[in-house]
Order: C-alpha cells, then structure tokens, then sequence
C-alpha cells in the first residue's frame, strides 16, 4: 500500500509526548511511527504517544483541534488505553459505559464508522447525544487490525459537524494502515516483556518456596514432598497465598526477608 506523507507542521497546543511530537516535515509517516514504538518504553506509552501524534496530523488536516482516542480489545475484554488528552479518554470511556457507539461498532464490524454531525446521530443516541453536548460534534472510528483475537480503533473528535469528507476519511484510513503495523509490532513486544516478567516472577516465587521447604525438612526431619504438603496446608489454614507464607517462614528464622537471586 502507498504510503501517506504529512507535510503539515505538529499544533502548538497539542500536547507532546515526552519531549515532543516527533516532526513531519522530512520524514514519512511510518517512519515515524516505527520511532514512536522505539522511543516507548512499554505499550501504554508508545499507545499515548500514537494517540497525540495521530490528533495533531488530524487536526492539521482539517484545520480544527481534534482528539484521539485509542480503543483496544484483547481477550474480549474492551478497554480505552490512550487518549490525546484526558478528555479523549473520557469520551472513549463513556461509550464503554453505554456498551455500544461508534468506535466499538468500528471495532466488531472492522469497517469505518463516520459520525457526520453527533447532535443528530440517530444510531447511537444517547451516547452521541452526551458528547455533543460537551462539544464533540463530529466521530470518525477508523479500526485498526491486530492479530487474531485483538483489534483496535482510532476514534477521532471534532468540534465541528459535517468536518470529515470523502478524502479527509480516505486519507485516515491509509494512516490507520500505517499504524497498525507499529502498533501490533507494540503490542507483541508487550506481550514479551509480560511473558519474561511472568516467569521471572513464578521462579522467584520457587526459590522463596524452596528455601522454606528446606527450612521445613530441618526441622521436621521429611522429605521435600512432606515439607511441601505442610507448607501447602499452613497456607490453606491461613488463608494466604503460599508464596507468602513462605516468605514468613523464612523470615521468621533468618530475621530478615528471603531475597531471591535470579538474573532473567
């Protein structure tokens, strides 16, 4: 797919991720993108900054201020991540409470959904009707596709009706195309890094549980297997999660926290 270059510069009253928005004016958009996923140190960072560097190239299209918001579902379980503002969250987080609107319709239908002029919306009424009311006249949900089992929208908010024509919607959704690829590629990284800090976590927990299993078999002269089987039933008893009880065990003889040494 052709790519789509901006040539407009980033609003002064957008606000920046981090240090700044990233500038259009030498570099293409996917290009850019690919720094935003970079320079993020994890998913929702990199989420916020997408949100504010797509509101700012939105708003220099149409020549209005217009927010972003950011709706990703995974596990189906639906949940607002980002927002150019916090008011773009706040919208997007409204429509979760009605269950129904326009972005999470873009999402289930995987097609664009364009709300020409929210105060007359007939589809989504309630909703449409609360957002216009705090001046968000005008929605564009444009989804973007993930890999199996999560997708994903760009909702955009102007305060104007009837602000998205044909090549206005043509052209976000060919920055939607763009932005998908950073975004999965975001999101398999994230699912990396909790992966590496998952087992990080359970064979910290194994070494604390070992070490008070061996505690156990000093004391009661057992085997591993019966150290661990009274373990088990102190923390049944007591109604904590294992790892914690060890921890108390150990605690209790050596005086001071367990420390588990492990590199990842």
């Amino acid at each position: 797919m052709d790519e789509m270059h901006v040539d407009f510069a980033v609003p002064d009253d957008v606000p920046a991720p981090r240090d700044t928005v990233p500038s259009l004016d030498d570099v293409s958009v996917p290009e850019q993108l690919q720094d935003l996923v970079i320079d993020s140190d994890d998913v929702a960072g990199f989420l916020h900054d997408l949100a504010v560097f797509s509101a700012a190239s939105v708003s220099e299209a149409v020549g209005l201020d217009v927010l972003c918001g950011i709706t990703l579902s995974r596990r189906r379980r639906t949940a607002t991540v980002a927002g150019s503002t916090h008011e773009a969250r706040l919208i997007d987080e409204v429509q979760q409470a009605y269950g129904d609107g326009p972005c999470l319709e873009a999402m289930r239908t995987h097609a664009t959904v364009h709300v020409p002029d929210t105060s007359k919306e007939e589809r989504w009424s309630e909703y449409c009707t609360v957002i216009a009311e705090r001046g968000h006249l005008s929605a564009l949900c444009v989804p973007l596709e993930l890999d199996e089992g999560a997708t994903a929208a760009l909702n955009f908010f102007a305060p104007t009706a009837n602000v998205y024509d044909d090549e206005t919607i043509r052209n976000c959704e060919l920055y939607a195309s763009q932005a998908e690829r950073s975004l999965r590629l975001a999101v398999r990284i994230g699912v990396k890094q909790q992966h590496a800090e998952d087992l990080q976590a359970a064979m910290q927990s194994r070494t604390v549980i070992d070490l008070a299993c061996g505690i156990i078999m000093g004391q009661n002269r057992c085997s591993q297997d019966e150290a661990f089987r009274i373990l088990t039933k102190a923390s049944n008893g007591r109604n904590q999660k294992l790892r914690d009880v060890a921890e108390q065990l150990i605690k209790a003889v050596a005086a001071e926290a367990p420390v588990a040494h492990f590199e990842p």
